[in-house]
């Protein structure tokens, strides 16, 4: 039912531009690619056929990490590096800024941010952030950015977060985070309160949600950088595709990280257009140095690629 083959060469980049890592990406109502990376050119906006479109945002971010766009094409970016979450008009111009730039909130104090990882827009436009490395929060904001409600913590029980790395909404409203390092992702109401989660996951960075009749959950899960189980096979990294009830229905990706088509180094954002293609972002450069300390990295580490879904009847 979910089978991919690898996009070869899609992206169809100008002379002189380049992907850097790649935080988060994300598709608009048109379809349209909008790869968040940590180059110079940190929004690159692509066709679905792979026709370079624009880019934008040069020295307007600090460490780029996630990225989703709302029900109007209004493109919400979160910057890891300065704790904030910036609405953008889909050409780049500025519309709303939540968070002060370079000043943190206290570590693990509950407020927002500290080092926030992803965005995730509601359906009626209610913004939800999870933050992140140096806080164990979810804090939700009304479409005009006034903070609401926010929930989490630090811990492992149910509503509790270890690296709330990532973050989507359902067509109903129902709040899902990725709970990196409790390696599981839970299920909220829009209000925050908990409802399940989905235990079997190593490690979730990506995650988005397929809005159409499939209604599915596409999870990209990192690999351990542990010495003593970094090469296990098995555990990542991979791609997950869960239905509505966290019943794993397929997975893409080799039992170990790698080179191939079929594997991959660091899925940390992904995206899903209308005919069920899968794009995938990698922070491959920095996840290379924590698995393979010393040694020094290949020039063909990719950071980027499209996976076009296969039609089993075609």
């Amino acid at each position: 039912m979910y089978e991919y083959r690898l996009a070869e060469a899609w992206a169809k980049l100008p002379e002189g531009i380049k992907f850097g890592e790649v935080g988060g990406v994300a598709v608009d109502s048109r379809d349209r690619v909008f790869v968040f990376n940590r180059g110079e050119h940190p929004i690159i906006v692509f066709e679905q056929s792979g026709e370079f479109v624009t880019s934008w945002g040069h020295g307007v971010f600090t460490r780029p990490h996630g990225i989703d766009i709302g029900p109007d094409d209004s493109v919400y970016c979160t910057d890891e590096g300065d704790h904030t979450v910036r609405k953008f008009s889909p050409e780049g111009r500025l519309l709303l800024e939540i968070g002060t730039p370079n000043q943190p909130a206290p570590f693990l104090s509950g407020q927002p941010f500290h080092r926030c990882t992803h965005t995730a827009l509601a359906p009626d436009g209610r913004i939800y952030v999870s933050d992140g490395y140096g806080n164990a929060q979810v804090h939700m904001y009304s479409p005009d950015g006034k903070l609401l409600h926010t929930w989490g913590g630090p811990g492992t029980d149910p509503g509790k977060f270890n690296v709330p790395h990532n973050i989507c909404c359902d067509r109903d409203g129902w709040v899902y985070v990725a709970d990196r390092e409790n390696h599981r992702v839970q299920v909220f109401d829009g209000a925050g309160k908990y409802e399940t989660q989905w235990n079997n996951l190593h490690r979730p960075c990506a995650l988005c949600t397929d809005k159409s009749s499939r209604r599915a959950f596409y999870v990209g899960e990192a690999a351990t950088s542990l010495k003593v189980n970094r090469l296990f096979p098995n555990i990542g990294p991979r791609v997950s595709i869960l239905n509505r009830e966290g019943q794993l229905m397929a997975r893409y990706g080799a039992d170990r990280p790698g080179l191939n088509d079929d594997q991959f180094i660091a899925p940390h954002g992904i995206a899903v257009d209308s005919k069920g293609d899968l794009y995938v972002g990698e922070v491959s450069y920095t996840a290379w140095q924590q698995m393979y300390p010393g040694e020094e990295m290949p020039a063909d580490v990719r950071t980027f690629r499209k996976l076009v879904r296969v039609d089993r009847q075609s």
